[in-house]
């Protein structure tokens, strides 16, 4: 779903401080490119030349993530750190209003991982489809 403005989803300066764990596909998973962050991941970013190149690129990246997700009151930066460092507990989900989900996650360590693994590749996509929803109340 594309967003209605042109509005600032996702930030560069987030993208930057993502940048640094590159080699890892971090701010790649960010802006919503997960073909080439898990391409990252597992080549060190593409051997840390990409890495390199992705610091020239990052603006663009931003551009793109801003036109393609939906703008709202949950945050694309504030739900990207809680997943990255609190994911495992669920608290990205709580923090979207997902309760259920956020609590099965406290108690089995993501869903055993798994949940925080697919949540890696699709969270953009799910704080879009909230932000859309919360907007169409």
């Amino acid at each position: 779903m594309a967003p209605s403005n042109n509005t600032n989803t996702h930030s560069m300066l987030m993208g930057y401080l993502l940048w640094i764990f590159g080699f890892m596909g971090a701010h790649r998973f960010y802006y919503g490119k997960q073909v080439s962050g898990t391409i990252w991941f597992f080549t060190l970013g593409l051997f840390f030349v990409g890495w390199i190149v992705d610091l020239f690129l990052i603006p663009s990246m931003d551009k793109q993530a801003d036109w393609r997700f939906t703008d709202g009151p949950i945050n694309y930066s504030l739900a990207w750190i809680f997943l990255t460092f609190l994911g495992i507990f669920g608290v990205h989900r709580f923090y979207m209003g997902k309760i259920f989900t956020g609590l099965l996650y406290l108690f089995t360590g993501g869903l055993f991982l798994l949940g925080w693994l697919y949540d890696l590749y699709t969270l953009n996509e799910q704080i879009t489809q909230e932000n859309a929803q919360r907007r169409a109340w």
